[in-house]
């Protein structure tokens, strides 16, 4: 049990000593397993921030923050799919991609060559992002619960981490877990531009390529600072630079 003392903001804005988070959470999980999904208005996130910032804590609240994430979680989505299934989809995909590189090479019809050649670029795009998540998020030690379908239209693929583990790895790992995906789909269109030299594919399909490439990095700059996973990266860099002024 922790027993140093650790403030953080209450409801009311008031400050509470360490024995209180024990009730906090057992309030927002007695509040979850009755129905109440919303995390953020329980309170949930801001107690959280504020036990990130002390490895200590995240180590001690860790299966408490999982167990009560999870259960939000699967109330509130009911259409998930096991991790090893949306893997074995994603992986195909990413062959397709490939199979559509192999079609543009070998076509000989210019038009037939670029059309394969642009659905490599978005399939990888597709594709490649939540696979970099998990195969990052494994390496250092992350786990993940399922696969979900959401965001903006058209939806696309999302996969659920397991607090508990990510709370028991250092925030700059957390940080290259998020940045894994949003660089992997980045590169995906130009991986395929890199291709346009070995087949009869006309410009457009170059110009395709790149733009698509230049289009999500635009719209990485533009929102997912704000709302994504470079969100996600500048919130875990904060939470490290925050642990190491605490040393």
């Amino acid at each position: 049990m922790v027993t140093r003392r650790w403030a953080v903001l209450g409801d009311t804005g008031g400050v509470a000593e360490v024995e209180e988070l024990q009730d906090a959470f057992a309030r927002i999980e007695a509040a979850v397993a009755a129905g109440d999904t919303d995390l953020s208005r329980l309170g949930f996130w801001r107690l959280l921030r504020q036990v990130k910032v002390d490895p200590a804590l995240s180590a001690h609240w860790a299966e408490t923050v999982g167990r009560i994430d999870r259960a939000a979680f699967e109330a509130r989505v009911r259409l998930r799919a096991p991790v090893w299934l949306g893997n074995l989809i994603l992986a195909l995909g990413t062959l397709l991609g490939g199979l559509a590189v192999v079609v543009a090479m070998r076509a000989e019809d210019p038009t037939v060559a670029g059309v394969a050649l642009v659905a490599a670029a978005v399939i990888w795009s597709v594709s490649v992002h939540c696979l970099a998540h998990w195969v990052v998020g494994r390496l250092v030690g992350i786990r993940f619960l399922a696969y979900t379908l959401g965001g903006p239209f058209p939806p696309r693929p999302g996969l659920k981490i397991d607090y508990a583990s990510y709370l028991r790895v250092q925030p700059g790992a957390r940080a290259w877990m998020h940045a894994s995906g949003a660089l992997a789909t980045k590169a995906a269109p130009f991986v395929a531009l890199g291709f346009w030299w070995a087949t009869d594919a006309p410009a457009w399909a170059a110009w395709v390529c790149g733009v698509l490439g230049i289009a999500q990095i635009v719209t990485d700059v533009l929102f997912s600072t704000r709302s994504s996973d470079w969100k996600k990266v500048i919130r875990e860099r904060r939470v490290a630079r925050a642990q190491l002024a605490r040393r």
